[in-house]
């Protein structure tokens, strides 16, 4: 299948990379092109292939280092014995050379003394010195001590004479028969070919040799012979004399007479540079060489170099490829998470419900997402590289929204984000919600902004709609809480109402009858304004509770509070409530009506039920202070029948009565008193009495520097 990379156009600065995706069909409406803005400047399509082709290059790179450095070590061992070969072959070179020299040289000296002998031969005796003589001067084996053993002159006439020859010419040559032999051949050897020659090596008594040899100089005079100048030279001597300390400090030398015991003369290449070799003695007349050996090498200084230095460069070429292939597979193992990263990433902006949308600094869509195309209607290619005004602006606020925008730009967005409308492609309008964040480069260049969209439409009809049932809600709060006024009044005002017209009927009989004097009038009309009052109060904190106002909060004294509320009606109370008043005051924070409204609520219930019992009606009242958890406990407890387990979770609602006639708001009213104190208001069952038992818990009121010192005496009802 074939791959295509299809890229917005735009003038901004070139941070987004082109995602590769196959190439569909013209009839698949889901095969929108989006661009991949993740990666900013980077790429991370890699072939398999290619990794492969890679890691194979650097494998035979390897293998051809390794070659390289196998080959020059095989060339440098190759050079390196080429050149102890050559080394050796110049070593053996200039000593035959030096030894040549110095022999000629001895020669030559031996002539200048042949020459002096014939001239004293020839000068009259007692004449002296002749005064044509040389200085003589000598060669280094003339001048060496223990070089030159014995010599001597030998005239031409007296050759086979050994008594004028030097003495130890006549015991070498009394010593074996060659020695005669090689010494008779020498002489005969230089009066023919006219140069010197040289004889041995002497042989002693035994037959063993012995490194000494015989030099013959001849000395020619007008052409004829004269005579043979002889010498005695050690060679070992000799030898030692002529190889210099350098030499001598790299090779041992030494006398060789047998050459089917010898090596070959010349050293060949491939034999190791610390075997042997000879070098040829050439002294005419003589078979005699001298054997070389190694005594300590001297390496190639040179090739060993090179070879450590390219040794080094292939060890340093092994670790960058050791290192590359760890960097290689660090990077295959990146590219394979930044694969998976983008893949997963693709796979949440596809699933999301939230637009997204990059655009730049000079207002030009860079990304949308699918969602966001499907939020506006338009697909995600007409809207890459369209600058504001944008399509789904809606025609009459687009003045406003280029204003929004530019504020964006210059001052971003808060936390709470824009609310604001596009327009659909088919013309509605939708409320989205927009966020922005910067764009920036991997640098840390901010080139544009990153929006996220998201459409609250439902939100706000869903906001509506809450608003409209709130409106319909407060409505019926208003009808239910003219209701509860209604029933409230109805409630409170039913019991002293209903005295009042008892004791105004009761006054207007005796009135009629003429039966009641002055003093008892009095009392009568008395209690008649207490029950007026009464009644104007209750209607007081009626309107106060329906009007929801605040409380007005004071400080009280609960023990002081019930003293003076049961004393207020303990006129008409069929059971007078019983309690103990504590010896100390509780303080708490409240309003004191509400709990006079309150309290004469749960006493006027228990003094109601309490004579539905079996027993003799009795209202018990208990009142108590827990300082460590700071809280005042009032109990009101009646010998009635008491709550059943049923009715406890509905008896505080609203219009749920037990009494007859009742209308059900007291004790809801009662609860809406006492949690507007922030305390708890339960029933129960009193272990004592076995009636119910109504129990409110209100908390005490914080301390003050200096507490009113109020305690009202114990009062029993």
């Amino acid at each position: 299948m074939m791959h295509v990379n299809r890229c917005g156009r735009f003038d901004g600065p070139l941070w987004l990379l082109c995602k590769a995706k196959p190439t569909a069909m013209p009839d698949n409406p889901a095969a929108d092109h989006s661009l991949d803005f993740a990666l900013l400047q980077q790429s991370v399509v890699r072939s398999g292939g290619r990794n492969r082709i890679t890691l194979l290059w650097l494998l035979g790179l390897l293998g051809l280092l390794v070659g390289a450095v196998v080959a020059l070590l095989l060339y440098l061992n190759n050079f390196e014995a080429e050149e102890a070969a050559r080394r050796r072959a110049a070593d053996a070179q200039w000593l035959e050379q030096s030894v040549q020299f110095h022999f000629r040289r001895l020669e030559d000296d031996l002539l200048v003394l042949a020459r002096q002998a014939v001239l004293q031969a020839a000068t009259p005796a007692g004449a002296g010195p002749s005064p044509n003589l040389p200085p003589m001067q000598g060669g280094l084996l003339w001048r060496e001590p223990g070089v030159v053993l014995s010599s001597g002159w030998i005239a031409a006439g007296r050759l086979d004479d050994a008594r004028v020859a030097p003495k130890r010419w006549q015991l070498d040559r009394a010593a074996h028969p060659d020695n005669a032999q090689a010494l008779t051949l020498m002489q005969t050897t230089t009066r023919g070919l006219r140069r010197a020659a040289y004889a041995g090596l002497m042989l002693r008594p035994d037959g063993t040799s012995t490194d000494v040899i015989w030099l013959a100089v001849p000395f020619f005079d007008r052409g004829e012979f004269a005579g043979n100048y002889l010498a005695a030279v050690s060679l070992q001597r000799a030898l030692a004399a002529l190889v210099p300390t350098w030499f001598s400090q790299d090779h041992s030398v030494r006398l060789e007479s047998d050459p089917a015991t010898s090596l070959a003369s010349a050293p060949t290449a491939g034999v190791p540079d610390n075997l042997p070799y000879r070098v040829a003695l050439t002294l005419p007349g003589t078979d005699l060489f001298a054997q070389v050996e190694l005594t300590r090498a001297r390496p190639a200084t040179v090739p060993r170099i090179f070879f450590l230095v390219a040794l080094l460069f292939l060890l340093g070429m092994l670790a960058a490829l050791y290192g590359l292939r760890r960097d290689f597979v660090k990077r295959q193992q990146v590219q394979a998470l930044l694969q998976a990263q983008v893949a997963l990433r693709t796979a949440m902006e596809n699933s999301v419900t939230i637009g997204l949308r990059a655009w730049d600094l000079q207002g030009r869509i860079l990304y949308v997402n699918n969602a966001f195309a499907r939020i506006v209607g338009f697909s995600a290619t007409e809207l890459v590289g369209l600058s504001m005004p944008f399509p789904y602006w809606p025609a009459d606020q687009q003045e406003q929204l280029v204003k929004v925008h530019e504020g964006i730009i210059a001052r971003g967005t808060s936390d709470d984000g824009v609310e604001v409308q596009f327009a659909h492609r088919d013309g509605h309008l939708i409320d989205v919600l927009i966020h922005e964040a910067p764009l920036n480069t991997a640098s840390g260049v901010q080139i544009g902004w990153m929006s996220s969209v998201m459409d609250i439409s439902e939100r706000k009809r869903a906001q509506r709609m809450a608003a409209q049932q709130q409106e319909k809600l407060e409505a019926s709060g208003r009808l239910i809480a003219v209701g509860e006024v209604a029933s409230t009044l109805a409630h409170e005002l039913n019991q002293p109402l209903g005295a009042l017209s008892s004791f105004a009927n009761g006054l207007l009989n005796r009135l009629s009858d003429d039966n009641i004097t002055l003093p008892e009038l009095l009392p009568v009309v008395q209690r008649m304004a207490r029950l007026a009052e009464r009644a104007g109060g209750i209607i007081r904190r009626v309107n106060d509770f329906a009007r929801r106002r605040e409380l007005s909060r004071q400080r009280l004294d609960l023990v002081a509070f019930l003293t003076r509320v049961l004393a207020a009606g303990s006129d008409d109370m069929v059971a007078p409530a019983q309690w103990s008043a504590p010896g100390h005051p509780i303080w708490v924070d409240a309003d004191e009506l509400l709990l006079e409204h309150l309290v004469n609520n749960l006493v006027g219930n228990a003094q109601d039920w309490a004579a539905h019992g079996s027993n003799k009606p009795q209202v018990w009242i208990d009142l108590r202070q827990d300082s460590g958890l700071g809280l005042a406990t009032l109990s009101v407890a009646d010998t009635g029948p008491g709550v059943s387990d049923d009715a406890r979770e509905s008896i505080f609602n609203a219009f749920v009565s037990r009494k007859e006639g009742g209308m059900g708001m007291g004790l809801a009213i009662c609860r809406s008193i006492v949690e507007a104190h922030h305390g708890q208001l339960e029933v129960g069952r009193d272990p004592v009495l076995g009636g119910a038992r109504f129990t409110v818990v209100l908390p005490l009121a914080q301390p003050h520097l200096k507490e009113p010192h109020e305690a009202p005496g114990n009062t029993h009802h």
